[in-house]
């Protein structure tokens, strides 16, 4: 037992913590919440997992939420039969849930900083943190200071769905067993009983996780970072701040993969310690990716110590693989899977998985996702196209007739470069949502001819249909893209339900258009 002196020099043991003491975050382990008061704030995805996970672990866990009861069943039924404390509901008073608790956890869309979260609990939290006493954790925060197994962190403005999914299934073309979770939709704190130093975890980490990370990745993978979520950061240099994070908190033995095309985040070259991998669509820079006579190649990339040191495997003049067997759409997506490569060759993934991962690769739901073809018309989800530049990348990804189905509640950043594109590259646009008269003025301003809206996501699809067909030669094909330059919030509770929505929408098209007799339009 450790022991400590009195003043007159006698040996007296050390005081055991009590229930109620703070826990120690320095000094953390999965024994660390046992019959210890924890309150965890959101009951989102990650706050559900945090409740589960803790009362498991036997914190006596109050879980709290602003919502009423009757908003929050699904929720309160995936506690199970665990032993949590429910304080939900307006009428709660959040200073009233932290007093007394050992540890605060959060969702990460609970922050004193942002503006975005509700002002009471705002205040509450914001308390908790000037007293200091009381440690202040996010789920992400908490899984990376108890993760036993090398971690990769993909982040940027976007494309870091796909990226986060290729290098999952790159690096489960190795003898390792793979996680693949974070801001993906798969919260993974409840998965850290069953991790060991052998597992490969790859996390997607948003604008709103890192911001609460005191701990970094092993490897640190950008996709580019251009501006978005300014509702919530503020300005543009707020949001690029927040995406820097993880680039400071690199493991010193670890790796940044970094664009080389997008200057903000190609600026995080040589911070710190840390070594760098860059890549871009051209000839690839020393010890980076790129390409050359079509083939994905790399200069000498350097395996993590870890995964052996020393020069990663290549193919011939460092081949890899032929970029025309990327089964995804977009030069943006060759971008993608350059990160993701990266990431691969750094755990030692030979060019034969590698290559058999990335031709096996299907897209990811709500990106840039085929749906069906009707009459000649390819229906895309890209419901995740939050932001105006996903936008522009997804337009740019296929061959015009193009019709946009686009529309949300707004997130502040700008829309000219999309009504540029939408000039070039839509044949008509069809407008939802909160944003549609925003978005109506950019394309006027633009000067893009044919814009139209619906009041419903449904009546878009049908409406988007017509016009497309309309577009086409005879013959031939066109697209409907939803991609929609905006959040889900106004209309669909978020990306998902929208995407899920606009596929029910192309199917419930389908039937009707196979209904329809010949000549005749669907009803």
């Amino acid at each position: 037992m450790t022991q400590r002196r009195n003043t007159d020099g006698a040996a007296r043991p050390a005081r055991r913590a009590s229930p109620g003491d703070p826990i120690d975050l320095d000094a953390l382990s999965l024994d660390s919440f046992d019959g210890r008061p924890v309150a965890v704030l959101g009951l989102a995805r990650s706050g559900i997992a945090l409740a589960r996970f803790l009362a498991d672990r036997g914190a006596r866990v109050t879980a709290y939420d602003i919502r009423p009861e009757a908003d929050l069943a699904e929720a309160l039924d995936a506690l199970g039969d665990r032993r949590v404390r429910v304080a939900v509901g307006p009428q709660v008073e959040p200073a009233d849930v932290l007093r007394g608790q050992a540890l605060v956890a959060t969702s990460p869309s609970v922050s004193s900083r942002y503006p975005t979260t509700e002002p009471g609990l705002r205040a509450a939290l914001a308390a908790v943190e000037a007293e200091g006493r009381v440690p202040v954790v996010s789920e992400v925060d908490l899984f990376l200071r108890l993760c036993p197994a090398p971690t990769v962190g993909v982040t940027g403005t976007k494309g870091k769905t796909t990226t986060s999914s290729l290098c999952a299934a790159i690096l489960a073309a190795g003898s390792h067993p793979v996680v693949l979770g974070g801001n993906i939709g798969t919260p993974l704190v409840e998965r850290l009983p069953e991790l060991t130093p052998e597992h490969r975890v790859v996390l997607e980490l948003s604008e709103l996780q890192l911001p609460t990370l005191s701990r970094g990745t092993t490897v640190a993978v950008y996709t580019h970072v251009t501006q978005d979520h300014l509702d919530r950061h503020g300005t543009v240099e707020a949001y690029r701040a927040v995406k820097r994070r993880l680039a400071e908190l690199v493991d010193p033995d670890g790796t940044l993969v970094l664009n080389a095309e997008d200057p903000v985040s190609a600026a995080y070259a040589g911070l710190g310690r840390t070594r760098t991998v860059m890549y871009r669509r051209s000839r690839p820079m020393p010890g980076g990716l790129g390409l050359v006579d079509g083939w994905v190649v790399a200069d000498e990339v350097d395996r993590l110590a870890r995964a052996g040191g020393g020069h990663a495997a290549l193919g011939p003049a460092g081949r890899v693989l032929p970029v025309d067997e990327i089964p995804l759409a977009g030069e943006h997506n060759v971008s993608n899977v350059l990160a993701a490569v990266a990431t691969g060759l750094l755990f030692g993934i030979a060019p034969d998985g590698i290559r058999r991962a990335v031709a096996g690769f299907q897209a990811v739901e709500h990106r840039l996702e085929p749906v069906d073809e009707i009459d000649g018309v390819l229906f895309v989800n890209d419901s995740q196209g939050t932001q105006p530049d996903a936008v522009v990348a997804a337009l740019r990804s296929f061959a015009p007739p193009i019709v946009l189905i686009a529309g949300g509640r707004d997130k502040g950043a700008p829309l000219d470069a999309l009504g540029r594109e939408a000039v070039e590259r839509a044949e008509a646009v069809v407008l939802i949502g909160e944003s549609a008269p925003l978005l109506a003025s950019a394309l006027a301003v633009a000067g893009h001819r044919h814009v139209e809206r619906e009041a419903t996501l449904e009546g878009a699809v049908t409406r988007a249909h017509e016009l497309a067909r309309a577009a086409a030669d005879p013959g031939g094909r066109a697209t409907v893209l939803l991609s929609p330059a905006a959040a889900s919030f106004d209309m669909f509770v978020d990306y998902a339900a929208r995407g899920r929505a606009f596929k029910a929408a192309v199917r419930d098209l389908a039937t009707r258009r196979r209904a329809a007799g010949p000549g005749e339009e669907p009803r």
